[in-house]
């Protein structure tokens, strides 16, 4: 969890990072243990969509199956240098990944995932009427 909360800290560093996330309908359909921690935390999700070096979009059931299911978080990363690396994430263990056939592999399931999502003005729409289904 610390760990977490540390990479949020990155988004508010300067100069900021530009990052995208692609997040499924589940995670916002999934209630926590209490109310006020799950509002808090779409609240939070919508306030971050906002931000002008994020992107938030959300993967719609109605997507279907995908090239990602069941695989846990995906990372690209892509350095000033022109580098690029990936970090794949599950249950108990992470792999770094920076051979350029990998990284493409994963950088095209990810594009593929961008292409079934939301758009941006969608997906805020889509965290606000959950956020407001909850409170309801």
């Amino acid at each position: 969890m610390a760990a977490r909360l540390g990479r949020q800290l990155l988004l508010r560093r300067s100069p900021a990072p530009s990052v995208r996330f692609i997040i499924d309908e589940l995670a916002f359909r999934r209630p926590s243990a209490s109310e006020e921690t799950w509002e808090g935390q779409l609240a939070h999700v919508e306030a971050v969509a906002r931000w002008p070096n994020v992107v938030v979009q959300v993967l719609p059931f109605s997507s279907g199956i995908h090239p990602l299911m069941g695989k846990g978080s995906l990372t690209l990363l892509w350095q000033q240098d022109g580098s690029a690396a990936v970090y794949t994430e599950g249950d108990s263990s992470g792999q770094l990944l920076d051979d350029p056939q990998d990284v493409m592999h994963h950088r095209l399931s990810c594009d593929r995932l961008r292409d079934l999502a939301l758009t941006p003005s969608d997906s805020l729409t889509f965290i606000r009427d959950v956020l407001e289904e909850h409170r309801s």
